[in-house]
Order: structure tokens, then C-alpha cells, then sequence
């Protein structure tokens, strides 16, 4: 009876662990003893990027901005996922292509926006499902689908005949 006891709770507690969400690393952020090595005013474009490596993007206008971006977030089955953790290396360059600044942000940096709920009208007419798979029934007679009717591919008169060759 023990031994049932012992093998059910162990059973329970793998059965808890294995419910456990996995936490996902993703982007593409530099060691902290890499950006030390950083020096702004000395430090070219190609140094930069020699030390780095490749950004996870750049300023979207004028490339005078890196940004190396890292995350860890973890998502349990269908809910949205939870961010951990976030930092963001921004690289700023001067108009000499020498390194100006580096600076590290990181979650509570972030501000939250909120999304604008509008929407663009488009032209048309809204029409349901229903309609939609059956609104063509009974526009097209056997003549139009033979190339006799108005705009059709041939000449033909309208009662089933078929263009002559």
C-alpha cells in the first residue's frame, strides 16, 4: 500500500513538472564583455560589426542606428506569450560612420502603445457567406456557357449551338 502511495505521488510530480511552459531565447544579443570592448568615437562601422556581428535590424530611415535585439518569453498552450525578459543593444554611428554611443534598454525601458482601433472602408458591399457561394446561381443560362450568349467567346446564336470551325 506504501509502495502504491509512493509510486502515485512520483507519478503526480512528473506528471506537474512536464506541465511546466519552455522558455523561449530568441534574437541576436552581444555578450556584455563584447560591447565593453566598444569605444565610441574610435570604433568604425566594419569594427563594430567585426566585434558584434550582424544587428537584428536597422534604423528603418537613414542606417545610422543598429539594434541587437534578445528576448525570452514563455507561452503555456493557447495563451498569449509572457515576456521574461528583453534588452536591446542600440549602436548609434555619426555621420562619419564612427561609433557615437551604445546603449542598453531593456523591459522596463518599454512603453506599451495602444493599437488604433479604426478601420479603412473599402468600396462594395458587405454580403454573408451564404451569399457569397450562391449569389452567381441562376446568372449564366447553357447559352453563355457555350459561347453564344451577350459577350461570349463566339459567334453563336444562343440555342446550344456551337461556333463553327
Amino acid at each position: 500500500m506504501r509502495n502504491c502511495a509512493i509510486a502515485l505521488s512520483a507519478l503526480a510530480g512528473v506528471s506537474l513538472a512536464a506541465c511546466q511552459a519552455p522558455v523561449e531565447v530568441r534574437g541576436n544579443l552581444p555578450d556584455a564583455e563584447r560591447v565593453t570592448q566598444l569605444e565610441p568615437g574610435v570604433h568604425s562601422r566594419n569594427d563594430v560589426a567585426s566585434i558584434l556581428g550582424t544587428p537584428s535590424t536597422t534604423s528603418s530611415f537613414d542606417d545610422s542606428a543598429w539594434y541587437y535585439i534578445g528576448s525570452k518569453t514563455r507561452q503555456f498552450a493557447f495563451f498569449d506569450p509572457q515576456v521574461l525578459e528583453r534588452d536591446v543593444l542600440v549602436i548609434a554611428f555619426d555621420e562619419f560612420d564612427t561609433l557615437a554611443s551604445a546603449e542598453r534598454l531593456t523591459l522596463e525601458d518599454g512603453e506599451s502603445i495602444s493599437m488604433v482601433s479604426r478601420e479603412t472602408p473599402s468600396e462594395g458591399r458587405d454580403m454573408t457567406i451564404v451569399q457569397q457561394l450562391f449569389g452567381n446561381l441562376g446568372r449564366f443560362s447553357a447559352a453563355d456557357a457555350l459561347g453564344g450568349g451577350a459577350g461570349g467567346p463566339g459567334p453563336g446564336t444562343g440555342r446550344g449551338q456551337l461556333p463553327a470551325p
